[in-house]
Order: C-alpha cells, then sequence, then structure tokens
C-alpha cells in the first residue's frame, strides 16, 4: 500500500489543520477500521486527536482537527454555531449563467438509498451560497460556502438548479474525466492504448477555513490549495474548452 503523507497546514499545541488528500477517509470505516483513515494516522502520530468535522472520502481539502478536550470543545460549538468560515471549490457540468445565487432547500436522508441525500420538505433547513470563478464552453468552476453542515450539501444543491458536479458518482453523469470530453481533436494514443481518465472523483475540494482560534481568540485563514488532478482538469479546460 502506498505510503500517505501528511500535508500539514497549521499545528499548534491546540489545534493540526490538514489538506486531506481525496479518497483517504476521515474517520475509521465502521465495517473496515483497518482502511486508512487521518483519525488514525493522527492518533498515531499525536498519540490522541479529536475530531472536529469531517470531509466525504472523495472530496479533498482542508479539515481541522484538536489536540486537547478544551480545543475541541470549543471548536465543536463554533462550528455548531457557525462561526467558521468555509468555502469549496467545485467544477459543474454546464455553463452557469447566473454570477452568484443562494440555495436554501431542506435536505434529508434517502428513503431508498442509504448514504444519499435528497431535498425534501421533511428535511433539516439548508442553505449554500455560490459564486462562478471561471467559465468554460461545457463547465464551470464556482466557490460554495455552507451556512449549513449537511451530508452531501453542495453536491445536492448544484444538482437540484440543473449543475451537478463534473464527477459524482452519486448525484451526477460521470465517474471520470477524460480529455477526449473537451478535446474533440484525435488523442495520440495506440491501437491498443486506453485513454486513461485525468480525475476519478468528486470534482469538490474544501479550500478556505477561517476560525477564532479556541485559545487566543484571534481571527485566522487558512487555505488549502488544489490537488494535482483537479489543476490537470482545470489546466486542460483553459487550453481546450475555453469560451
Amino acid at each position: 500500500m502506498k505510503r500517505i503523507k501528511l500535508d500539514i497546514i497549521f499545528e499548534d499545541d491546540d489545534l493540526v489543520i490538514l489538506n486531506k488528500p481525496a479518497l483517504l477517509l476521515t474517520i475509521p470505516d465502521r465495517h473496515s477500521a483497518e482502511k486508512p483513515n487521518l483519525l488514525t494516522m493522527l492518533n498515531k502520530k499525536y498519540g490522541k486527536i479529536f475530531i472536529v468535522h469531517r470531509l466525504d472520502k472523495e472530496t479533498s481539502g482542508i479539515i481541522l482537527f484538536a489536540k486537547n478536550a478544551t480545543a475541541h470543545r470549543t471548536m465543536s460549538i463554533a462550528f455548531e454555531k457557525r462561526h467558521v468560515e468555509k468555502t469549496y471549490l467545485a467544477l459543474v457540468e454546464g455553463k452557469m449563467l447566473q454570477e452568484e445565487g443562494v440555495i436554501d432547500k431542506p435536505l434529508a436522508p434517502s428513503m431508498t438509498r442509504y448514504n444519499k441525500m435528497v431535498i425534501a420538505k421533511r428535511g433539516k433547513a439548508s442553505k449554500t451560497s455560490y459564486k462562478i470563478l471561471e467559465k468554460f464552453k461545457y463547465y464551470t468552476l464556482v466557490e460554495a460556502n455552507i451556512h449549513s453542515g449537511r451530508l452531501h450539501q453542495i453536491r445536492v444543491h448544484l444538482t437540484s438548479i440543473g449543475y451537478p458536479l463534473a464527477i459524482d458518482f452519486l448525484y451526477g453523469n460521470k465517474t471520470e474525466f477524460k480529455l477526449s470530453f473537451i478535446k474533440k481533436k484525435r488523442l495520440n494514443l495506440s491501437k491498443h492504448e486506453e485513454e486513461r481518465p485525468l480525475m476519478t472523483r468528486t470534482t469538490l475540494h474544501a479550500y478556505t477555513l477561517s476560525i477564532y482560534h479556541p485559545t487566543t481568540n484571534e481571527r485566522l485563514t487558512f487555505k488549502a490549495e488544489l490537488h494535482k488532478d483537479f489543476r490537470a482538469v482545470i489546466a486542460q479546460l483553459r487550453k481546450w474548452n475555453k469560451l
């Protein structure tokens, strides 16, 4: 198994903030606890670590853990009361027309499929705001800010207005992104060579996190840069899918 390197953005006596790789669990899988996950890795490194919030397995980006019980309690309350600001980068399918907007639709667990969310009156209030960062012919890069912390919130909300993530196995139309999707000219592949996708996980990245430090109360903002696969897709869109 390939060794996973921890990409630590910030740490002190109270907190550790990382740029989580895609396809890595935040916490142990309840059916297969031996699967690699951030919490187990951090417990091995620090002795004891406290989970404050989570990212989906396929989502990359910024995530915060507490190093002690006091910091954990303070940060958990801050997340619960929405005293933190989180922004995400999302590449969606389709050319968005509205430069920015707010999606305010209640979300509830699906009654027919495990671990899937749906928009439903029985659901909890959920709000996502977004703005366009960059447009392409067939795709749009947006910045999304969540004002409630529901499972798969950005994925479901963007799909509900007609713009699913460019890759989303659960709510979208594709499970991978290939250069041939946007480059119509012939690819330089040999007769028996199969095209390899540029990206094979959800096109969603937790980009920034702004918090009040649990001890100093200083306002701090952190940023997690896009990972290689996501950068590669954006670079090819700029080259072959410009407006």
